[in-house]
């Protein structure tokens, strides 16, 4: 009974474990842009991982989440596949903790291995500082930590 009191604890003030609470802003389902150089485009949303859910609940990724996505629009050798990322941007506005709102033009992800490795070499475009917190490789690897 105690550690579910401590749960709810975390939970009141919008921490879940380490990880803050973000709007989830992306659905299964949804196309988000790839921004690493591997020669994926347009990548679909197929599965959060850890994602534990609920009865007819869509499940949802938020920013810093890795997911399992599929390659939609691409080179020959990338398309149809099926790989892990890591959300980078989320066009959902999500709260930060200093009190102001961020938002994103658009929503991207950077493909990993399932390791935890980028598979591309270099990042296009700003990268979420919570996604850069998360993922020591996506943050060297950007140019822009927002």
């Amino acid at each position: 009974m105690a550690a579910r009191a401590k749960a709810r604890a975390f939970m009141a003030r919008g921490v879940l474990g380490q990880r803050p609470k973000i709007s989830r802003g992306l659905l299964t389902g949804s196309i988000m842009k790839c921004t690493d150089n591997t020669g994926a485009r347009k990548l679909r949303l197929i599965q959060v991982i850890g994602y534990k859910g609920r009865l007819r609940r869509v499940p949802a990724a938020a920013v810093g989440d890795l997911i399992v996505v599929s390659v939609r629009k691409g080179t020959p050798d990338m398309r149809k596949k099926i790989f892990h990322a890591v959300v980078v941007r989320q066009r959902k506005p999500y709260r930060r903790a200093e009190g102001y709102w961020v938002q994103f033009e658009d929503n991207a992800a950077v493909i990993m291995t399932t390791e935890g490795e980028m598979r591309g070499s270099e990042i296009r475009g700003p990268v979420a500082k919570e996604a850069a917190e998360r993922w020591p490789r996506i943050a060297s690897a950007s140019s822009i930590i927002v």
